[in-house]
């Protein structure tokens, strides 16, 4: 027995170590197993946007966590401005911190929620022992949604965002800005993201698509000059976000134990979108658990996997191809198509339109590298 702990170990169908999109998920969906989510971090601590296509269907699933919707949204480069209009999907910015607290109201009598950290870790079969505030216990089950670990020289979407109250109204509140490529490119492909949640509210990311970091005060610099350039200025900053998405395949914290969420391949590696994917993922392995089956289902398809792989290595290969090739998928597909696309649901007569319209010479290079 390790020192400090009850002698008593508890016994739990269904462990999952981290509370985050994945892990609270999964525990808010199962409902007749004794379950125990550890998550040290509170749903305000770890508030960041998270975007999706969404039907309307999971408007009413979601709207507690929402905070803006778009019908119409754009890409822009120097040379034209691609506009997306659908009454099928919706494009919608999420607060992460509304949607944890939403899932963690969810959960079942028989889930505990426990704030803080999984320790002393020892895993056997599926399932194994692990302390959690000085308590030992035993799952049958266990499942890891911690994120994974970075590939230090892998491609990464990383960004730096700021919401913030303008001094004068936005003149167009309708119209998500998803990619707005004027902006240096020197370094990688880069672009702003830009939602305007009211006439006086604005998100603002300098976002990168990079192998390699960038000083705080770069992205900065960036998302100051846009502003400049768009003739908006700021009264007050509301908050700030950053973070890094893997855009390649990762590696888990622990390789003994069974992996959700971002560490199980369920981020798309060529858009870095993942939260309606783990809500597949999440949804599928619960109705599984229900019926005695625990393996993790695998929801992006190895052949998409195989196909973002190579997009991905001719943007590291040929940087300055980037703003032309997302450019070209998105003026390839209509505002139903590209919402599939970004989400990993594009049908063959989507996947035929995004090839063609790629420069063929590059593509054929990574395919026979």
């Amino acid at each position: 027995m390790l020192p400090n702990q009850s002698a008593k170990v508890i016994e739990t169908d269904i462990a999952i170590i981290g509370g985050g999109s994945a892990g609270i998920s999964l525990a808010a969906k199962l409902k007749h197993q004794t379950t125990v989510v550890i998550e040290p971090k509170q749903p305000d601590e770890r508030d960041v946007s998270w975007a999706l296509w969404a039907k309307d269907d999971q408007l009413q699933e979601l709207g507690s966590a929402i905070k803006g919707c778009w019908k119409q949204w754009r890409l822009v480069d120097h040379q034209r401005e691609i506009l997306h209009n659908s009454d099928d999907y919706h494009y919608i910015s999420l607060s992460s911190a509304d949607y944890l607290r939403n899932r963690e109201s969810q959960l079942a009598p028989s889930t505990k929620l426990i704030r803080d950290y999984a320790e002393h870790i020892q895993s056997s079969g599926c399932g194994g022992n692990f302390s959690v505030s000085g308590q030992r216990y035993h799952a049958q089950h266990i499942y890891d949604s911690r994120p994974p670990k970075m590939d230090k020289n892998g491609l990464k979407q990383h960004f730096l965002g700021i919401e913030i109250r303008t001094k004068q109204p936005l003149k167009e509140t309708s119209i998500a800005t998803l990619m707005d490529f004027r902006v240096d490119q020197s370094r990688g492909l880069h672009f702003i993201y830009a939602l305007p949640f009211s006439d006086r509210s604005l998100l603002i990311e300098s976002t990168m698509i990079s192998t390699s970091l960038e000083p705080m005060d770069w992205y900065r610099t960036a998302i100051d000059q846009w502003l400049k350039d768009q003739s908006i200025e700021i009264e007050s900053i509301t908050r700030e976000e950053h973070g890094v998405i893997p855009m390649h395949e990762t590696i888990a914290e622990d390789s003994s134990l069974t992996k959700i969420g971002a560490a199980s391949g369920a981020i798309r590696l060529s858009s870095g979108y993942a939260f309606t994917t783990i809500q597949m993922q999440t949804t599928k392995l619960a109705a599984g658990i229900e019926k005695g089956q625990f393996e993790v289902p695998q929801v992006i398809s190895g052949t998409i996997n195989k196909l973002d792989n190579i997009f991905n290595r001719v943007l590291v290969a040929e940087p300055t191809l980037g703003v032309q090739l997302m450019m070209k998928t998105a003026g390839a597909l209509d505002a139903k198509g590209f919402s599939q696309f970004m989400l990993g649901k594009a049908t063959i007569k989507d996947w035929i339109k995004v090839i063609l319209a790629m420069p063929k010479i590059p593509f054929l290079t990574q395919v026979f590298r």
